[in-house]
């Protein structure tokens, strides 16, 4: 068997916490490696955008909540994540953005990729998202949760 394509594009994700608390993951089917899991909105940096536009706009684009919603409140994230054949590593910027209800999630701009891998969404406690049969992304995503908010 082949080794990964080994990437390490810069990347952000964003930590959308509602008013009661509970933050927003999305779920996502791996069918290269026959997985799923659990992770928030984001993605990629495109040439000549900052971490925090970047952050902004992948957040429309997944979820069709507002960018203007993103904090410029982050944390680095060291990640190593294999997904579609490729592994990922580099360190991500997980912004902080908060709701003060929970706010209906509608994608409005997958990639054909996106589409064909997006499982769904949910808004889980701290708690709830520990339990998660799938996996979560990162592991400790719990606690940088915890230190953002």
């Amino acid at each position: 068997m082949n080794d990964p394509e080994v990437s390490d594009r810069p990347a952000t994700r964003v930590v959308c916490v509602a008013g009661d608390g509970r933050v927003l993951l999305l779920h996502w089917h791996d069918p290269v490696a026959g997985r799923t899991l659990w992770e928030p909105p984001g993605g990629g940096i495109e040439p000549g955008e900052t971490p925090l536009e970047a952050a902004r706009r992948e957040l429309a684009e997944e979820t069709g909540l507002p960018g203007t919603a993103v904090l410029d409140r982050w944390l680095p994230v060291p990640r190593e994540l294999d997904w579609l054949g490729v592994r990922y590593v580099r360190t991500e910027r997980f912004y902080l953005a908060r709701f003060d209800h929970t706010p209906r999630v509608v994608p409005e701009a997958f990639t054909a990729e996106e589409n064909d891998t997006y499982l769904g969404h949910g808004w889980f406690s701290l708690e709830a998202m520990a339990a998660l049969p799938d996996a979560l992304e990162p592991p400790a995503l719990p606690e940088i949760v915890s230190r953002l908010v």
